[in-house]
């Protein structure tokens, strides 16, 4: 395809598919007697069409989605600068493909008649607030119970798109007096698993999984089951998809309850269905206001009124996709600190949803703001606001030197807090619309399962020879480090030494720290200070993932993006390990074959990679590691 001419992929008049022919799932629901859950055969179905603005303002009165569409229309500022003409040129192409998506039209995304089936499926986040809209009361009723049955914490057992928005939810709305704390478990780290310091009978633990197979949330599950003996099942609740072997084990188990999610929704794309909002209203939170805002955005974001620009949603995804086929691929999310969890969950619908086919946009979340010369030329930059704040005052002088010096700006209003519902269906949008201008697929995750393959081959060797294969490492620190290059870094190096592996960044590369270490505050400012080093020293655009979280998060974007990246993954052996029940392998060896296994995966994928494995989880050795690196760079 001739990309001067291109354009969104839309078939001729007459031989779409018909948005009605798109058929989503049954939805199962569960109800109680006597406590305990039972399936019953009633069945909802749900509506596939979008409603119109007029009817999203109207149909539920109690949730004012009126009054919050009008707060959200002006929350999107451009500040283009250098992509002034790259927008203009692509503005219509983003109008085609809003004017898609709202008729749920996988022509959008591909011609291909087996990918367009199996984004038809993958569209049911577009009419999730509907949905949720309408069990509200079953959604609030469920968290009474479980309030007033004495429950006073909640421990979330799930990885990637089953955990980041609840943790957003929890790190800046935080539980409501008198309710339930929620804990985010989301780590195979026998430290983090020993962090999670509960009263095991004042304890609900949700078990939620779409595929219902994850390895992390259900080796955990069997692990806190275990301290509750006969009367676990009270104290475990399943989110999945229907059909799943979770949901029949949970029925089957009398769990205190199941909700079914429609599997027409992607993990990533999940945030405002039954894997967001349990644990929402488990923590006592607003739910009616989270949903009203996001049916807002959705009738302030419907194509047809206004250009896209101005578009609130479709305005944002304009920005980020012509900017990265102009090559500013690196999408920095600059956070007030009240905000910056919601930059994870950011960070993984973009990576997981644009990174494959050697292409993609690469999010960096976390970084600090840093002086104009720290920074490359492919970097666009996306600020959310809170306003009335000192910090933010002070960051209005950083962005404004930014902006001076030329760099395309987006910033984006927050209304108040629980306008985070606004901004999962903004980013969503914004998401798919960035995937059509890149001509990708933004639905499907076809490098993840690299990973886990991988793990899986070492478990079974570990299940079969008692030990996980050995490694000769390329060299060996003291204190016993060792080094292990990917066979491309070692190729590049051209025989300069593991611990040269910083020097092969090149201009438009990123930086990935990916550490499987559990939850230590100075050995976090460790890998901070490495990461932050590694910017002003390169000024490569840097990203810090924990595994095997980022297996979930950006490890799509690692091995099915743009080789443009260069990663140290960091393994220790833990101080203390975990047994984990009716497995030969323990925590400490799962932790250790995920990073491992992905650490292969890259190999595979011909990329740039050091895998360093410390005896312990000391910052000490850390620091010594970053010293050892960073010493090769040529000095600023």
């Amino acid at each position: 395809m001739d990309r001067r001419s291109w354009s969104v992929r839309l078939p001729p008049a007459g031989t779409r598919r018909p948005c009605s022919r798109i058929l989503a799932p049954w939805l199962s629901t569960i109800v109680h007697e006597n406590g305990l859950a039972s399936a019953v055969n009633s069945r909802l179905r749900y509506s596939t069409e979008m409603h119109s603005a007029h009817d999203l303002l109207t149909r539920w009165p109690a949730l004012d989605v009126a009054a919050k569409r009008a707060r959200l229309q002006p929350t999107l500022q451009l500040s283009p600068g250098p992509l002034t003409d790259v927008l203009n040129s692509h503005a219509d192409a983003a109008q085609r493909a809003a004017a898609g998506l709202w008729r749920r039209d996988p022509w959008v995304w591909s011609d291909e008649a087996a990918v367009q089936e199996k984004i038809a499926n993958r569209l049911g986040w577009m009419t999730s607030p509907h949905l949720m809209a309408e069990h509200i009361d079953r959604l609030l009723a469920f968290a009474s119970r479980v309030r007033d049955d004495g429950f006073t914490d909640v421990v979330l057992l799930g990885m990637g798109g089953s955990s980041l928005a609840p943790e957003v939810l929890r790190a800046v709305l935080g539980a409501a007096p008198g309710w339930p704390r929620l804990h985010m478990l989301d780590s195979t780290d026998p430290a983090a698993i020993q962090s999670v310091a509960t009263v095991p009978e004042r304890t609900l633990y949700l078990l939620s999984s779409k595929s219902g197979t994850t390895i992390e949330p259900n080796s955990l599950a069997a692990h806190f089951r275990r301290f509750l003996e006969s009367r676990w099942a009270n104290h475990f609740v399943a989110i999945t998809d229907e059909g799943t072997a979770l949901a029949q084990r949970a029925r089957a188990e009398r769990f205190r309850d199941v909700f079914v999610n429609p599997s027409d929704i992607g993990g990533r794309y999940s945030a405002l269905s039954y894997f967001g909002l349990v644990p929402a209203a488990l923590m006592g939170l607003n739910v009616p206001a989270l949903i009203g805002w996001a049916l807002a955005m959705l009738a302030a974001a419907e194509p047809g009124f206004g250009t896209a620009a101005a578009n609130p949603a479709v305005g944002l995804g304009l920005a980020i996709g012509a900017a990265a086929r102009a090559g500013r691929d690196k999408l920095t999310l600059v956070m007030p600190p009240a905000l910056e969890p919601f930059g994870l969950w950011v960070e993984q619908l973009i990576a997981e949803s644009t990174g494959k086919d050697g292409t993609g946009v690469v999010p960096i979340a976390g970084e600090p703001l840093g002086e104009p010369s720290v920074y490359g030329s492919d970097r666009l930059f996306v600020r959310l606001r809170l306003h009335g704040s000192y910090a933010e005052e002070m960051r209005d002088t950083d962005v404004r030197d930014l902006k001076l010096a030329r760099a395309p700006f987006v910033e984006i209003d927050l209304p108040e807090p629980s306008a985070l519902g606004a901004e999962f269906v903004r980013w969503e949008i914004a998401t798919a619309i960035a995937g059509a201008l890149l001509e990708i697929n933004p639905f499907d995750e076809p490098n993840v399962q690299q990973a886990k393959d991988a793990t899986k081959l070492l478990l079974d060797r570990y299940k079969s020879h008692g030990s996980l294969p050995s490694v000769t490492p390329d060299r060996t620190l003291p204190g016993n480090v060792a080094l292990t290059l990917t066979s491309a870094a070692r190729e590049e190096l051209h025989g300069l030494g593991a611990d040269a592996i910083l020097t092969t960044l090149r201009e438009g590369d990123y930086f990935g720290l990916l550490a499987y270490v559990g939850p230590d505050p100075e050995l976090a400012d460790q890998l901070d200070a490495f990461r932050h080093a590694v910017r002003d020293r390169t000024r490569a655009a840097t990203m810090f993932g924990y595994g095997p979280r980022y297996l979930h998060s950006t490890g799509q974007l690692h091995k099915g993006g743009p080789n443009t990246g260069v990663f140290v993954l960091v393994t220790a052996t833990p101080r203390v390990d975990i047994p984990i029940p009716g497995e030969r392998f323990s925590f400490g060896t799962l932790e250790l074959a995920q990073g491992r296994g992905d650490f292969a995966s890259l190999d595979t994928a011909r990329r740039r990679a050091l895998h360093v494995h410390l005896p312990s989880p000391d910052r000490m050795l850390v620091r010594q590691v970053a010293d050892a690196l960073l010493a090769r760079l040529p000095r600023p």
